[in-house]
């Protein structure tokens, strides 16, 4: 267990410079109409794509498995947490399951665009509000 929590903390990081790398790829290239390439527009969205999930994985077994998640919640109820424990066991994997959720529309709509500037306006707009997301339920406490 502590394996896999240690694996979800510093992947996060990893996670977390993939995004930015690619929201501000997908921004510089929405606004200074660039052309969208496949060798490194699109490969950097998808790393970001499949990194994020794979932490979302990662994240949803820590979520069953840990005392932080789910057993936080039935063991103590809702009214029970106190605004640390709420963040791991509510706040922190809704928001982002809805982040990754963000991110992932971000590139299915990318894929039917035909246009540069559409591909990069619809990644940079969705990735930037998953990314948004994470940084506002990050445990900072913990992190720092």
């Amino acid at each position: 267990m502590e394996i896999l929590q240690n694996v979800h903390s510093y992947l996060a990081y990893v996670v977390l410079a993939i995004l930015i790398f690619a929201f501000f790829n997908a921004l510089i290239g929405w606004l200074g109409k660039k052309e969208f390439t496949m060798e490194k527009d699109l490969r950097i969205s998808l790393f970001a794509l499949i990194l994020s999930h794979i932490q979302l994985l990662i994240g949803l077994i820590l979520y069953f498995l840990s005392a932080n998640g789910l057993k936080a919640i039935q063991v103590l109820g809702m009214g029970g947490l106190n605004s640390a424990a709420r963040l791991l066991a509510l706040e922190h994997p809704l928001i982002n399951i809805i982040a990754i959720a963000f991110i992932t529309i971000g590139w299915s709509r990318h894929k039917k665009k035909f246009e540069s500037s559409a591909k990069f306006k619809s990644i940079a707009i969705f990735y930037g509000l998953g990314l948004l997301l994470i940084l506002s339920r990050i445990p900072w406490a913990q992190w720092l």
